[in-house]
């Protein structure tokens, strides 16, 4: 499998660090005031905090709730 880095724009690291560490148990890596990184399965994912989130385009309803989706290329 080939590895990947992706990064992605949150809103506070503190939920981000919560959902990535404490409910999927990724380790966390470096960080700081603005931005965040995590080990998924050996792939680097970084959060960066942002107020210029835009509005979500790609979305499919899971128990009713509109869930964002995306595609990952990993080359």
């Amino acid at each position: 499998m080939n590895l990947f880095h992706y990064a992605f724009k949150v809103k506070d690291i503190e939920s981000t660090r919560r959902f990535y560490v404490d409910l999927l148990g990724c380790e966390e890596g470096r960080s700081t005031d603005t931005w965040i990184d995590f080990s998924f399965f050996g792939h680097q994912l970084s959060a960066h905090i942002s107020q210029d989130i835009p509005p979500k385009d790609y979305c499919g309803k899971v128990d009713g709730v509109a869930v964002p989706s995306l595609i990952l290329d990993a080359y």
